[in-house]
């Protein structure tokens, strides 16, 4: 079985790399959110909002993952190379590396070119920082930060799952992700409904993030200093976020480059200081989009690979065993 698993995880990085998320044809992921939304404004209310968050949560995993195990299983019924395709289908929608590496450039472009109003405007679309007051430099940080933060969330971690218990898996980590986007934010109206969906949204990106941070480090020369300097780096700086998890991604990107992320940031006015991750030994450009974009595409490529090593692996020991 985690052979099956294995081709459907390598079709489904093809089919991401070459078809990504077409905004007009159907996505689970949408559909996971409508549910979310419609649950949240039912149950975040009243007393035990803490339970009933937890309820929502375990709801919407046992729902998503008893409806995609039905169909896999059917599939795999009909025959092998029907699962195997249903499968890569279901992973294919829970990863996001084209849609990421494209939402990067849509800021690089104008940025490149100039135009600073419109690259504050496309970097407003995917982040939750205030955009309208940054400079060149703040502008290549957020797209920098979200890229390298959203390697492990919208890539390596579902193919990890996916290892794990196939596709019913990995949408149960974007159902997980989705929670936690969604509902799990600190302030008066989530802080309690939403505290299962982030703990747990932790959790399942433990392993993978860390995995993800050393694998980008294995991937890659570091372009101002050298390996032993950047793995101190990476330990020293990914605990630095205020999440456990995506510091990894974060501080291996800027250990790599010879820059350094986070710092303050704006949110609806109100500032936020954020630990510091790398050390600057050059200043933020735009062009280090491009060379993010370039370690967000060589660490998939490689724990690609490290899923089919670690799979095989596992197979022959159960084989032999």
């Amino acid at each position: 079985m985690i052979v099956y698993h294995l081709v459907a995880i390598t079709i489904a990085y093809f089919i991401d790399l070459v078809v990504g998320d077409p905004p007009d044809w159907p996505h689970p992921v949408r559909w996971i959110g409508m549910m979310i939304s419609s649950l949240e404004k039912r149950w975040n209310h009243g007393k035990s909002k803490r339970w009933k968050g937890v309820l929502m949560l375990l709801f919407v995993l046992l729902f998503v993952f008893s409806i995609v195990t039905i169909v896999v299983l059917i599939g795999y019924k009909i025959h092998p190379l029907v699962g195997v395709g249903v499968e890569s289908i279901v992973i294919a929608t829970t990863i996001a590396q084209k849609s990421l590496k494209e939402a990067a450039l849509e800021v690089y472009q104008p940025l490149k070119s100039g135009d600073i109003v419109e690259a504050r405007t496309k970097l407003s679309y995917i982040v939750g920082r205030d955009t309208d007051q940054l400079d060149e430099s703040e502008i290549a940080r957020g797209t920098i930060e979200t890229v390298a933060e959203n390697t492990s969330d919208g890539v390596t971690a579902p193919l990890f799952w996916a290892l794990i218990g196939g596709a019913p898996l990995a949408i149960v980590y974007r159902a997980t992700n989705t929670c936690d986007s969604m509902v799990g934010h600190m302030n008066e109206r989530y802080q309690a409904f939403g505290w299962a969906s982030a703990k747990w949204d932790d959790v399942m990106n433990w392993i993978p993030s860390r995995l993800t941070g050393i694998i980008m480090l294995l991937g890659k020369r570091p372009e101002r200093t050298d390996h032993k300097q950047a793995w101190t780096i990476l330990f020293r700086d990914a605990k630095k976020h205020p999440s456990p998890n995506s510091g990894w991604g974060e501080a291996a990107v800027a250990a790599l480059l010879g820059i350094q992320l986070g710092g303050r940031n704006y949110y609806k006015g109100m500032v936020s200081n954020r630990g510091k991750m790398g050390d600057p030994l050059g200043p933020i450009q735009s062009d280090h989009i491009l060379k993010t974009n370039a370690i967000l595409a060589r660490t998939v490529f490689l724990f690609l690979l490290l899923l089919w090593l670690g799979g095989m692996l596992v197979e022959w020991a159960i084989s032999r065993f």
